[in-house]
């Protein structure tokens, strides 16, 4: 059923003719547009509250004026107008609508399994490999620390193919104590395909059994002598042990989602928290597109029905979601979202005990996070939005790295690391390098080894990984940061060169993709641009501070003290004799036999080595 299209839209004939039974409504404009997307039980009732005077918030108002047709599709029952919205909202993208805008593909961990030696990986994307896929994890970062965790803990390789299938000697990885060097032979297969085993029980949820198991075999390792594998199982079980206390809410078990809505500003936020198998996978903050004068439930509905009818498979959706308000078509969605899943889902809106805890935990997380995108929105949020968009990214970058070198002709080198989150420079994060052992004036050389020192470290737990390192140099210091990073695996970190073009000038960045290889150049009013400018000025500020008061500082110490038998007390009266350091090095070998407490002997010293070649 549909209107006949007018520069008027004639309401009152319209409602006329529309049934009171359940469907979806579509409004449009005099373009033919779709402005709204929405559902009722009643159609009749529903639409003729939009035209109620004195009933209608001002933003609806000013939609409702721009309508001159309003499309109606009756349905057999709620879920089918539920998700029939859904598929409308999610094609048309209507602008008065709540849009997730989340349209990317969910990360997981993968665990081939046509292989010897199977590799532990991040995955995004089809499942078409052959293996496992554990997940889905809210985000990249909270992939990387499980896979760092485990890397630690069971030591499977996480290295590319290409890369194991080449290495003929044991990898720093290997090294570290970080993997058991399968590809040359330092470990069996039964012994290789046990550790990945244990990886499987782990993420597969069955961490109980784990433990236990790794109890009775480190019992049975003591009582056979066996005191090292003992102490290797020992560790993996402290691990596990510190592990669970951490992430395992109390008292549960299963898998479920903690979902929590706070709006302010006509901002809104929604924050999920994943949990399966009672363990804390992590969470997410999500930030709806709202046109309306939405209320909390509509916000969460909407969010719910888009998350997990949008692309999510039936293992991924979990059995039970607890939200901080109750929803108005609660059965409705509870019904949607089972017939996803294939199971039924239960949506509890006033949980007690300890699960009321963590809805409100997520709650006030969101409520943190929320004001921090208001104080934000027009500065340091965008900036990071529009950088997302510029290099295509799937989800928002939570965490920017910059490495910069600075010296006067090779002289007291020095390399610098500046980290920017969303809120702008993290300078608690900041790192400077003193580089040694390199030819003076070597830029590549004094890169690798900043970048090798900084990622060692981060690969050890000593620091957060970055989304992105920027670096600042064309092709031949990428190169270098490529290197370093795959000889530590270490290959979900986006690496990008800033070069500074043909003419050198602001403006005319020329931005280096390590992974595609490809040269990007953005316009100069691009919030992404500013955002790069502002990491690569400030990293080059602190390379440049640090490698003046290197200078200053070596320069300063006086070349006197380098020589054997000079003093605090000879070398005072040599520099007040002569007046400095300059009066020292010009003296002749009578005049340094003049000071007090110069014999003919040290003064023949001090001169061989101020007049040293």
């Amino acid at each position: 059923m549909s209107t006949a299209h007018s520069d008027v839209f004639d309401h009152q004939s319209f409602l006329k003719t529309v049934t009171h039974k359940p469907g979806i409504y579509q409004m449009l404009d005099a373009g033919g547009a779709v402005l709204y997307v929405g559902k009722a039980k009643d159609l009749k009732k529903r639409l003729a509250s939009y035209f109620r005077s004195g009933t209608v918030a001002i933003k609806t108002a000013a939609m409702i004026a721009r309508v001159r047709q309003i499309q109606v599709t009756v349905t057999n029952t709620e879920v089918e107008a539920l998700l029939l919205e859904h598929n409308l909202i999610k094609q048309y993208a209507p602008p008065y609508n709540i849009l997730l805008r989340d349209d990317k593909s969910y990360p997981y961990i993968y665990l081939a399994s046509d292989q010897d030696f199977p590799r532990l990986a991040f995955h995004r994307g089809a499942k078409s490999k052959a293996g496992r896929y554990f997940g889905p994890y809210p985000s990249a970062g909270a992939v990387r620390d499980s896979l760092n965790f485990l890397q630690k803990v069971f030591k499977v390789r996480q290295c590319e193919d290409s890369f194991f299938r080449n290495r003929t000697r044991p990898c720093l990885q290997h090294q570290i104590g970080r993997c058991t060097a399968p590809c040359v032979g330092e470990v069996t297969p039964e012994q290789y395909a046990e550790d990945v085993r244990h990886t499987e029980m782990f993420l597969g949820g069955h961490s109980a059994d784990l433990l236990r198991e790794l109890a009775d075999q480190m019992e049975r390792a003591a009582v056979a002598l066996d005191f090292e594998t003992a102490a290797t199982l020992r560790d993996q079980l402290q691990m596990l042990q510190q592990l669970q206390a951490r992430q395992y809410i109390e008292g549960e078990s299963g898998d479920l989602d903690i979902i929590a809505c706070e709006i302010q500003a006509g901002l809104a936020c929604v924050q999920l928290l994943y949990v399966r198998d009672g363990r804390i996978l992590g969470s997410r903050s999500y930030f709806p597109n709202c046109h309306l004068d939405e209320e909390i439930a509509d916000v969460l509905e909407a969010f719910i029905v888009q998350h997990y009818l949008g692309g999510l498979g039936a293992h991924d959706i979990p059995s039970e979601l607890l939200i901080n308000v109750a929803l108005a078509d609660s059965s409705a969605v509870e019904d949607a979202i089972g017939v996803a899943r294939g199971r039924k889902v239960h949506i509890t809106h006033n949980p007690r005990g300890n699960r009321a805890k963590w809805v409100q935990l997520a709650l006030s997380t969101a409520q943190q996070n929320l004001q921090s995108r208001i104080a934000n929105k027009q500065t340091q949020y965008q900036r990071f939005e529009a950088l997302q968009a510029a290099l295509h990214l799937d989800e928002l970058p939570q965490r920017l790295e910059c490495f910069d070198i600075s010296h006067s002709h090779g002289e007291a080198t020095v390399a610098s690391c500046v980290v920017f989150d969303t809120n702008g420079p993290l300078k608690s994060d900041y790192r400077k390098f003193n580089i040694e052992g390199i030819t003076p004036g070597d830029d590549y050389a004094a890169m690798q080894q900043a970048l090798s020192r900084r990622y060692a470290r981060l690969k050890r737990g000593e620091g957060k990984m970055p989304d992105i390192l920027f670096i600042d140099g064309g092709k031949g210091q990428v190169t270098q940061a490529v290197q370093v990073l795959q000889e530590m695996q270490i290959d979900e970190v986006m690496i990008i060169g800033i070069a500074k073009g043909v003419e050198r000038k602001a403006g005319m960045e020329v931005l280096i993709r390590a992974d595609t290889g490809t040269e990007l150049i953005l316009p100069r009013d691009s919030s992404a641009l500013h955002l790069i400018q502002h990491i690569r000025d400030e990293a080059h500020r602190f390379a440049v501070t640090g490698h003046k008061m290197r200078r200053d500082k070596t320069r300063r110490q006086s070349t006197l003290e380098e020589i054997p038998g000079i003093g605090p007390k000879r070398r005072r009266e040599l520099l007040r004799h002569f007046g400095g350091i300059q009066g020292v090095q010009t003296a002749t070998l009578d005049e340094l036999c003049r000071v007090p407490g110069i014999s003919g002997k040290m003064a023949e010293q001090i001169y061989g080595v101020l007049h040293a070649d």
